[in-house]
């Protein structure tokens, strides 16, 4: 059975201060490690209500710090908010203390509004347009000190200067994501759970470009996906009907912590706003495990992933620990930890 991970945004709710929200991100960490999940990544948004985390390192840190076999990584670090200085000492001094366990992924957007991207960037040396490309350069640069000779960053080491760079991975949502990684020659995640491009087509375009590197020999493609799972559909639409309600509110710009699961099933829904919460569901799969593997294998045998990254945000955290549960179950997880 296909390998599966988790996507973590440190969810707030509306009973759920931020502090407590990175604390149950900790302690979820703990519960897929012992499940046989095998990789652990963490978002980066800034200026979110709904989200505790803007800083993935910080995070990652903690959660090695307290599981045993599970992968830990950014998914990921919007490296125009960073020098890429920064990222490399940083994600080097990760993969010192956590060795063979980190992941650096990587993205091209804010994560944020302008104003927030603003204060994020006024320090650093901008450039006019999206300048993900020059970044991304600038930190493989620092991994295989190739810079031209009378640059003056050869004079500058990314210390700890003994440790590699942790695996590179490309996190995207359009085509342009999927051929990058793939020349490149490095991991892809695709997050299906809100993009509007093809899963498909962005999976099969990484997998028959992808041209073998110092970063990968073989293409790895992630397809990340947003899901709820529970003892019955009934349920799995309950808790679910939160991130109906989250996900209209911030179509209209309204970003606001996740709802209970009583706020959101006492909303009074317009017909309009029905269609438009259709319409999200198409990105979300909810059910039963039998139902949820009913609806996902279709994609699955399609986009051909190496690896299934599930993110899970509903109101109540035992719920969302039921959920990860269940889904490993389905997927047989328990049965290779077992072995």
């Amino acid at each position: 059975m296909i390998p599966l991970s988790v996507l973590d945004l440190s969810v707030v709710t509306t009973g759920t201060r931020p502090a407590h929200a990175l604390r149950n991100s900790i302690d979820l960490a703990r519960h897929v490690d012992e499940l046989g999940y095998v990789r652990y990544w963490l978002a980066e948004h800034h200026n979110l209500a709904s989200v505790a985390s803007p800083a993935p390192d910080l995070m990652i840190g903690q959660i090695a710090a307290v599981t045993k076999n599970i992968r830990v990584g950014s998914g990921g670090v919007m490296l125009p908010n960073h020098a890429p200085l920064v990222v490399a000492e940083r994600f080097k001094m990760l993969e010192a203390l956590f060795p063979g366990r980190i992941d650096l992924g990587l993205g091209r957007a804010p994560g944020t509004d302008g104003a927030t991207a603003h204060a994020l960037r006024s320090r650093l040396d901008r450039r006019d347009g999206d300048d993900f490309l020059e970044r991304l350069s600038e930190l493989v640069l620092w991994e295989t000190r190739g810079f031209p000779e009378g640059h003056p960053y050869n004079n500058v080491v990314a210390m700890p200067d003994d440790t590699p760079l942790p695996p590179i991975w490309l996190l995207g949502s359009s085509d342009y994501s999927s051929e990058l990684a793939a020349q490149v020659g490095m991991g892809f995640a695709f997050a299906h759970h809100f993009a509007s491009y093809d899963a498909v087509a962005a999976m099969t375009n990484y997998r028959s470009h992808f041209k073998s590197s110092g970063w990968r020999d073989t293409a790895h493609g992630i397809l990340a996906i947003a899901a709820v799972a529970a003892e019955t559909d009934a349920e799995a639409e309950q808790l679910a009907s939160s991130m109906d309600l989250n996900r209209l509110r911030r179509d209209r710009g309204q970003y606001l912590p996740l709802p209970s699961v009583e706020e959101a099933l006492a909303y009074n829904y317009s017909d309009a706003e029905r269609a438009s919460v259709m319409r999200n569901r198409s990105r979300l799969f909810v059910g039963s495990p039998a139902t949820i593997m009913a609806k996902l294998q279709p994609m699955i045998t399609a986009s051909q992933p190496d690896e299934l990254m599930i993110i899970t945000a509903v109101y109540d955290h035992d719920a969302r620990k039921k959920s990860y549960s269940l889904l490993a179950d389905a997927f047989g997880l328990a049965k290779k930890v077992a072995a």
